[in-house]
Order: C-alpha cells, then structure tokens, then sequence
C-alpha cells in the first residue's frame, strides 16, 4: 500500500468526514421515497432494533465479558448504536414493494455505515490514528543516526538551557525514524523502533542530551507521531532543546502480551530491553549517561513496563512516567501465575512494581503518574502504584487527566503533564 494512504488520518482528517457524509446521504435516500404506513413501520423497527441491539452488544463485551479491559466511553457508545440503527434501517430497506436498485443501494449502505462506524468508534478512542498504525506498520525511513563515540560525560557542565546555544542552521523541527536494534543478548524478535531527535541534537557538535525509554500499549507498536509534535513545540520554545525519545518494540507482535518479563513462551524481553536497547541507545545516541537523565515513560501496556523497570532499575532510570499503566504484568489474565510461574504466586507476585518499590530505595526517582478521569478499569492500579511510590520514597505526583477514559486523550493529556515535570528535571528549562 503506498505511504499517501498508509498516513491518512482517520481521526479527524478527510476519511471520516467522507464516510459520514456517504452514510448521511444513504439515510436521506431511504426515506425520499412514499411514505406508506407499512414503511414508516419497517424503518422505525429497524432503527430501534438495531439500537437495541447494539446497547445489549456494548452491555454484554463491555460490563459483562469484559473483553477489553476498560468500559467504552459515551462517544464509543453512540457511535456503535447509531451503527447499528443505520444498519437496521437499511435491512428494512430490503423489504416490500421496493425496486431491486434500492435493494442494492441498501446492500451497499450496509457496508459504509459498519465502516463509518468503525471510524466512528476509532477516532472516539483516538490512539490508531493512521492507517499504517492500524495495520501495525511503519512508513518512517531509517534514521539517520547522529555521531555518537560514548564518551559523553555523565553530567553535564550545567543546564542545557544554560549551556547551549543554538546556531542559526538549526532545524526547526526534531526528525522521526526507524532503528534496527540488535536482539544479541535477548534474541527477542521485535519490530523495529522509532527514534526522535530534536533539533538541538541534530546540529553540529550536538550537545549530549536526555533520553527517554517509551513504550506503547496493546494492541499496537512503535509510533512516536503525537510525542513529536510535542516535543517539537516544546523545543521550539526553548532553543530546540528536548529529549532523545526512543520508542522500541515490546509485544513483537500486535496483539502479543509478553509483559515486559523473560518468559518461556513469549521472549525475553527484559533483557531485551536492559541488555540490548539500553546498551544500544548508550552507543550509538548521544545522551548524557547519568541516571537523572533518562525516563522510563509508558502508556498502558507500557506503563506498566515503566513502573516495573523504573522500580527495578533505579541505578538506570531516574524517572518514570506511567500514563494509564496495567497495575502488574498480566492484571487482566486470571492464569497468568499459572501458566508462567509454575502457579507460584509468590514469584508472580515479586515482579508487580508495588513489591518491587517496597523492597527498593529511590533517594532521587521522579515519578510521573497519570489517568483518565474517566477511566475507572485503571486509575484504581494506578493510584495503588502512585501510594507505593510514595511509600518508597519515589518524587511522585497523580494526575487524572479531565475528560479521558482509557484512550487518545489520556495519552496526551498524560504525555503534556509528564513533559511539563520532565523539562527541569532534565535541564531542558527554567525550574
């Protein structure tokens, strides 16, 4: 598929406005037509049949099955039920004394609202925002890495804000591109990570800067569009300056949970992370070394990952940003501890980051965590990693993020409030 297609927005770009429009017109066309008795009666069944329909469909997978993991907020809803109405009275559309073309209109019909729908329901989410990002691939080109020898000094002579100069041929955007990291020591198979760098490394004789660790949650991959832009706007509005954010490769496929542990079955992405990733990044990026300087920041999936590797590797990741994290590995499979720790519950429990934060010492860890207001699955885990931080002696804050549920908005509104405690923290602008 050619990249103009794999990057059209489906949020709030030119594809949905399409589809609505198509399914609004398919609706005025089934009701420019006599309007009898018998067919005011099949169109209004069938609107109320197939909402019906769909508030039992969103009851059970929602508040019943719980398939997945968080409840669908207002907007999701209204887009499912309004689906199913449209497609309720295009199926009445197929009764009576009709003409067989309005058969075939309705046919059609059918399949432009179910994708209208579709859209409808992803843009309400707000995380899948491209089409390359709902396939699970990538359209960025292999970045161009900076020189970096490994010599940079572990602290630098002052604040970046301070220090740096920025010369007049400076970028004024950061650049996006895909890395091929070694799985040497893991031999995990991941995709291949995404890696920005702000315009401040991208000048000659860069100075080394922060660095920042990001995981995303599942299903998905690594995807940095919405980070760049931030982080964009944010060095633009001091003198370039951002971290180096590199965004790799947990699950190893979409829909895969490895939970960011070595396991049997599904990799050995802990070491993948600490062994090959880290060393990478320290080789091959110029970054400043000392622990102060690099984050662990996550969403969902991957917040939980943050919390875990910043509870554990405190001698190597100074901050932790955990967005709308899972409590533990595996929190939404009851068997977890069964089918990966020989049902020894106590080995389970060791690797959920509360127990981790219990036994360890953080004298200087910031700890960054973050929830949809509206999200009621996740902010309870939330909240009990946020007291166990403090408890630990972490820097923690909580934010819940106003009007976010488990979607777009959290990520945003968590990625805003972690950046805002990042800037001083790294150097990057006045405390």
């Amino acid at each position: 598929m050619p990249d103009f297609l794999l990057n059209l927005n489906l949020v709030d770009g030119p594809v949905i406005y399409l589809f609505v429009g198509l399914s609004l017109a398919a609706v005025v066309y089934f009701f420019v037509r006599k309007p009898t008795a018998v067919w005011l009666l099949s169109a209004t069944v069938g609107l109320l049949a197939g909402a019906a329909f769909a508030l039992l469909a969103v009851y059970l997978t929602d508040k019943v099955w719980d398939w997945y993991g968080t409840d669908f907020l207002p907007a999701t809803t209204t887009w499912i039920v309004i689906t199913f109405a449209a497609v309720g009275l295009a199926i009445a559309s197929f009764f009576g004394r009709v003409r067989w073309w309005r058969r075939v209109i309705a046919g059609i019909a059918i399949v432009v609202f179910v994708l209208t729908g579709a859209l409808g329901v992803n843009a309400s989410i707000g995380i899948t925002k491209t089409m390359a990002a709902l396939l699970g691939v990538s359209t960025e080109k292999p970045l161009d890495l900076p020189d970096a020898n490994g010599t940079h000094p572990a602290n630098p002579a002052g604040p970046l804000y301070q220090t740096f100069t920025p010369p007049a041929d400076m970028p004024a955007e950061g650049t996006l591109g895909t890395v091929d990291i070694p799985n040497t020591n893991s031999g995990f198979v991941a995709r291949p990570a995404l890696a920005y760098v702000p315009p401040a490394g991208l000048v000659k004789n860069a100075p080394a800067l922060p660095v920042i660790i990001q995981l995303n949650g599942m299903p998905g991959g690594p995807g940095l569009d919405d980070p760049k832009a931030m982080l964009d706007k944010l060095a633009a509005e001091n003198n370039g300056l951002a971290p180096i954010v590199i965004n790799p490769d947990q699950l190893g496929s979409p829909t895969t949970d490895p939970m960011c542990l070595d396991t049997k079955d599904r990799g050995q992405v802990e070491t993948y992370i600490m062994k090959d990733v880290v060393p990478y990044v320290k080789a091959h990026f110029n970054v400043l070394q000392d622990p102060k300087y690099w984050t662990f920041l996550g969403f969902s999936n991957g917040g939980e990952c943050a919390a875990y590797f910043g509870a554990k590797y405190p001698s190597v990741f100074g901050n932790i940003a955990d967005i709308s994290g899972d409590e533990y590995p595996g929190v939404e499979d009851a068997y977890t501890a069964l089918e990966f720790f020989n049902n020894d519950q106590a080995a389970y429990q060791a690797t959920w980051p509360v127990n981790i934060m219990a036994k360890g010492t953080y004298p200087d860890t910031l700890a960054i965590f973050t929830v949809g207001a509206l999200d009621d699955n996740f902010a309870p885990g939330v909240k009990r990693t946020y007291d166990a931080a403090v408890k630990a002696g972490m820097k923690a804050s909580y934010t819940a993020i106003p009007g976010a549920g488990h979607d777009g908005n959290a990520l945003d509104g968590g990625l805003s409030v972690a950046y805002a405690a990042l800037y001083p923290r790294l150097g990057l602008s006045k405390p």
